[in-house]
């Protein structure tokens, strides 16, 4: 007895993405201790504002940079308590992945690959620098780039209007 093959026999393509991380490394790294500066101690729990940005480009042979900018804002009422950023990179090799799918997939994938350890280095650079380790809640990516098309259809949608 033979399977029957939906689609007049034709198989569904087999994607095999394939992604390796050959280097990761910080970019560019900053602390600020503001409540120190100032002579005071904060009172309380700071409110804790974070962003992230992403971006990919090409570095030849399948070769590609990822960078990750995560930067946050602790404050106490008005006062700024601390602000740190954090510019974190990761050069990937990235094969089997069709050229309209490889956009999302180094801006999403890519950067679930690097967030742990730049989560490390938020953690660690904070509790160095006199507060509790700042512990980033785990990143959607994907909702991040969906936010971001949105974001550009918008725009784009808008520019006409203006003109």
């Amino acid at each position: 007895m033979a399977d029957s093959i939906p689609n007049g026999g034709a198989q569904p393509q087999q994607l095999n993405p394939q992604v390796s991380l050959l280097a990761q490394y910080v970019r560019d790294l900053s602390f600020e201790n503001v409540a120190a500066q100032k002579g005071g101690a904060q009172d309380g729990r700071p409110d804790i504002k974070v962003g992230v940005n992403l971006d990919a480009s090409p570095r030849g042979d399948d070769r590609y940079e990822v960078t990750m900018k995560l930067n946050a804002k602790a404050t106490a009422g008005d006062a700024t308590v601390f602000a740190v950023e954090l510019d974190y990179a990761g050069v990937f090799t990235v094969t089997g992945v069709p050229e309209t799918h490889l956009r999302p997939f180094l801006l999403i994938e890519c950067p679930r690959i690097l967030f742990p350890f730049a989560r490390r280095v938020m953690a660690d650079v904070t509790r160095d620098g006199g507060f509790p380790p700042l512990m980033l809640d785990l990143i959607d990516f994907a909702q991040i780039y969906k936010q971001e098309l949105e974001r550009r259809r918008a725009a784009q949608a808008a520019a006409p209007a203006q003109a």
